[in-house]
């Protein structure tokens, strides 16, 4: 993983008692619970990031275009559902 580095963490009581708890139950240690709880936060502000940037990349008028054209072909009937 790294370096690593230590920080004081201040937590209320009841949410550190929660995440112990939840740490317990998986069987791993509040150390583990809150580095992956991190990671996991990271993940998803920089994966929300990452599409809001795509978005911007986009052009709209375009893709309404490309909605709007005349069909292709229809699904052959391998690649249909089944019926209920």
């Amino acid at each position: 993983m790294g370096t690593q580095s230590n920080y004081a963490l201040r937590l209320p009581l009841s949410l550190k008692a929660g995440a112990e708890q939840v740490a317990r139950e998986d069987g791993s240690t509040l150390n583990q619970f809150i580095v992956s709880a991190v990671a996991e936060k990271l993940a998803a502000m920089k994966t929300a990031d990452y599409f809001l940037e795509r978005g911007r990349m986009g052009d709209l008028d375009a893709a309404l275009a490309f909605l709007r054209r005349d069909g292709g072909q229809a699904p052959a009937d391998d690649d249909r559902l089944p019926s209920p």
